[in-house]
């Protein structure tokens, strides 16, 4: 079947973005989707900055890099495609796009969270869904209510390839029949590609996303969900005649529309894949053809498929107070049923290079929460021992089932992974790789409830200078259940001491090498973080939207929660 007209069956020669991604003192990177093959061009304070698109499939795409900034600039720009200025658009509601580049001198304000599904923003999908967290601050942003943030990382989930919404599903089944495998769930590059265009182009977020850098990685419904949970699940999948070309589409897409972004100009010389790009723009012409990148991209996600370690998705941002690094806690698994780790060995390494001192705050970015509530990292440590065979083929059996139903796939079931970076962690905080930072915090989403956790005994037992603290954000739009709230309140509160002392008496379940705490919420609303540094303290706000007045396109924002994190605990 030919495929249909692009999903945004664009008037003009914008598709999609801009989307102003990677931010450091002297330069960022804006990422445009364009109708065809063309030259984009931003300005910025009397200067301007191009470059040609490259294809992959039958999508353009451009990466602009600016450079050659002032700290601390605050500039109004514009994007022209082939000489036609097409961001801001005539008549735009919104204020002018800026870049601010990274001021080592004004304190970081970042946002995170994660899990985000694609509604409408009307009455049944504020009902079925919840207010868009995203969406409203963009609006309370716009309308200059709020502080502007310096950056927001996406923790992953940023599209649901599994769980489609009905304008993904209408797409779906113009192009092939709903009836066939895999249903409404995304199926190819082509679909990912609209899928984006759903997730990122309502009029509020798109304006947003435009004028506020943003870091990304993914999880596992960015692919599909418990995507890597086990060996088990890996074969199983690979059976599946459709799930290779869904990897694929879901990979190389990835790399298009979230990954290049979060790389500096300076890593993105280096990329092997983007660095082609650099070298056709270079060597252009009048003549030059477009270049087509589309085998290069799926050749890179068919040698990451088979062997993680070649490509590395993990990457660092330095904030000047404070350094971000975000670790791919999916694609870089060891899963072989003897060594099963979070992150191979090559990730480890890098990890263990960025995680050192001399700031004022290390910041940990990872899709799957560090520190899970207690009670359930117990359980998940149990489910790994029994999924071993430790009581049997029926145990483990059942283990399996249990941990690919419940999605008991997090660091605590991969505990080598766990006590790696928990050592580095330490060393950082001990101040034994340059001076210890005021806080090692680790910020994730995935569970769907917003907490923050503590490490309580650092500084007795393992003698931290640092607190460590895990936050958490989740879901920006997708709320848990309710009947599945009570039982992730109980993991943080009631079930802590029986599932301690049911994990104590396994000789093959392994104590943790920490002791922490929940020491504020669940809260399970609708939200995006915010973490500001207040020299060496931080403070945490949890923002909401809610509906006034019946007025479901303008949601107010809400304070879900706060939490204030002085130096030294």
């Amino acid at each position: 079947m030919t495929d249909p007209a692009p999903p945004q069956d664009p008037t003009g020669p914008l598709v999609l973005g801009p989307m102003l991604r990677y931010i450091g003192e002297t330069d960022a990177t804006v990422w445009v989707e364009t109708a065809g093959s063309a030259v984009v061009t931003v300005r910025a304070g009397g200067h301007e900055w191009s470059a040609p698109t490259f294809r992959v499939e039958r999508h353009h795409y451009a990466l602009v890099v600016v450079d050659g900034l002032e700290p601390g600039a605050d500039l109004e720009y514009a994007v022209s495609i082939d000489g036609t200025r097409v961001w801001p658009e005539p008549g735009s509601p919104f204020p002018a796009p800026r870049i601010r580049t990274i001021d080592r001198h004004r304190p970081t304000r970042l946002l995170f969270g994660s899990c985000r599904t694609t509604v409408p923003h009307d009455r049944e999908g504020n009902r079925t869904n919840g207010v868009d967290a995203l969406r409203t601050l963009a609006l309370a942003l716009a309308r200059g209510e709020q502080e502007w943030p310096d950056l927001v990382a996406f923790l992953g989930d940023q599209v649901y390839a599994d769980e489609t919404p009905e304008a993904m599903r209408e797409f779906i089944a113009s192009r092939r029949s709903l009836d066939e495998p895999p249903g409404s769930e995304i199926k190819d590059y082509e679909e990912y590609a609209y899928l984006y265009s759903l997730a990122w182009g309502d009029d509020a977020n798109r304006w947003l996303l435009s004028t506020l850098p943003s870091c990304m990685i993914f999880d596992d419904h960015d692919i599909r969900d418990d995507w890597n949970t086990s060996w088990s699940w890996h074969e199983e999948m690979g059976r599946t005649p459709w799930w290779h070309e869904r990897l694929m589409g879901g990979l190389s897409s990835y790399w298009v529309y979230q990954h290049i972004g979060n790389l500096s100009p300076g890593q993105l010389a280096e990329d092997e894949v983007y660095a082609r790009v650099l070298e056709a723009a270079a060597t252009e012409g009048p003549d030059a053809v477009e270049l087509d990148l589309t085998e290069a991209v799926f050749d890179l996600s068919r040698r990451v498929d088979r062997h993680p370690d070649v490509y590395r998705y993990s990457y660092r941002r330095d904030l000047g107070d404070s350094r971000l690094v975000v670790v791919d806690s999916r694609a870089a698994r060891v899963l072989e049923p003897d060594h099963r780790s979070m992150l191979d060995p090559a990730e480890l390494r890098w990890l263990d290079e960025q995680l050192t001192g001399d700031v004022d705050h290390l910041l940990i970015g990872t899709s799957l929460p560090f520190l899970l509530p207690p009670g359930l990292h117990d359980l998940e440590s149990i489910d790994e021992v029994l999924a071993t065979g430790a009581r049997g083929r029926l145990a483990a059996r059942a283990a399996e089932k249990a941990r690919q139903s419940i999605d008991l796939e997090h660091w605590a079931a991969f505990n080598d992974g766990f006590v790696d970076v928990f050592d580095m962690v330490m060393s950082v905080a001990r101040g034994e790789r340059g001076a210890a930072p005021a806080s090692v915090v680790f910020l994730s989403g995935d569970v769907h409830n917003s907490y923050v956790a503590e490490v309580v005994d650092a500084r007795s037992r393992h003698g931290a200078r640092s607190r460590i603290v895990q936050a958490v954000c989740s879901p920006i739009r997708n709320p848990m259940p309710r009947t599945v709230r009570v039982m992730m309140s109980a993991f943080a509160r009631g079930l802590v001491r029986p599932m301690r002392f049911v994990a104590e008496r396994s000789k093959r379940v392994p104590d943790p090498p920490c002791t922490w705490t929940v020491t504020d919420g669940p809260w399970f609303d609708n939200c995006l973080a915010q973490l500001t540094v207040q020299g060496r303290d931080l403070s945490i706000v949890w923002r909401g939207g809610e509906v006034r007045g019946g007025d479901e396109e303008h949601p107010v924002l809400t304070t879900v929660a706060g939490v204030r994190l002085p130096a030294g605990g």
